[in-house]
């Protein structure tokens, strides 16, 4: 159960990422992200009526649970996913992915450090060869017509704003597992740390009548898209959080950025990018799924 969730949360994820392709083109981000994470909160929150009304067992709360789901959804929600958007401002989209594909190196850490989960060698050489495998899926520098040059305070602000994002993600993700493990509560414990969340970037945000001008230019459409951003990565929350429920969090998190198994071939068949088609993406591609298919067997 652990690995299908991890699964189903990578799913998530990558749909999130097909659909902000396309919600960019009709709203900005800074306008955007508010939306999706409202609707962060909506999903979970839905599906803890429909599961309250199906609860037999007593509702037990947890302080403890609480915080740890608040601080996991400020973690990884602001200093995670913020700055991955900072960072592709900064890099650009493909710099950037590589930068996310290495997050479950600081989920281990993390695990390691605030779980007390330990990784065998024979697992750890098994995930070196998933993030070899990832890094070599992501086009390399230049590789795509019309990529912006960049300057050096560009490159130096947008390796800080990538860093941290990993960094956001992977703690973010070590805290909610730590979370579910003290309060089993997935889907109110989530919809608090979107609530969290959500907070705190509405105190952050400045300029609040440009986000409404965005908002009435970008028109409908463009608010069905950040709205379906946001159920894509609410579900994928909830998903992920079950499965480090079941399996241990360093594995969970490696599963779910398994996403490049989605967007490459997505990229290569429909988007018609046939210049991501070349034997360094078919080769990372190989050894992602030799990687995870040898953990999943084992």
């Amino acid at each position: 159960m652990g690995v299908l969730f991890a699964v189903l949360g990578m799913l998530s994820f990558a749909s999130n990422i097909l659909i902000t392709r396309v919600a960019l083109k009709r709203m900005s981000i800074d306008a955007g992200f508010p939306i999706v994470l409202a609707a962060n909160v909506v999903v979970p929150g839905l599906l803890f009526l429909v599961a309250e009304a199906e609860r037999t067992a007593p509702f037990v709360w947890s302080w403890k649970g609480v915080g740890l789901f608040v601080i996991g959804g400020i973690v990884g929600t602001i200093l995670g996913r913020r700055a991955l958007f900072d960072a592709v401002k900064l890099l650009g989209a493909a710099r950037a992915s590589v930068f996310h594909s290495s997050a479950p190196a600081f989920a281990f850490l993390g695990a390691w450090l605030l779980a007390g989960e330990s990784v065998a060698l024979r697992d750890m050489s098994l995930i070196a060869v998933v993030w070899v495998g990832l890094w070599l899926t992501q086009p390399p520098t230049g590789s795509r017509p019309g990529e912006e040059l960049f300057t050096p305070e560009m490159r130096r602000r947008g390796m800080i704003a990538g860093f941290i994002a990993v960094a956001g993600f992977g703690f973010g993700n070590v805290l909610r597992g730590l979370a579910v493990r003290a309060w089993d509560e997935v889907f109110l414990g989530t919809m608090l740390s979107s609530i969290a969340a959500l907070t705190l970037q509405v105190i952050i945000t400045r300029d609040w009548p440009k986000v409404r001008g965005d908002w009435r230019s970008g028109g409908a459409r463009g608010i069905a898209l950040y709205a379906a951003s946001g159920v894509a990565t609410g579900l994928g929350s909830i998903f992920v959080t079950y499965a480090m429920k079941n399996i241990p969090i360093g594995v969970a998190v490696l599963l779910v950025h398994t996403t490049p198994l989605v967007i490459f071939p997505v990229s290569v068949l429909i988007l018609k990018r046939r210049e991501d088609l070349n034997p360094r993406t078919l080769g990372g591609t190989g050894l992602v799924l030799a990687g995870v298919a040898s953990l999943l067997l084992k």
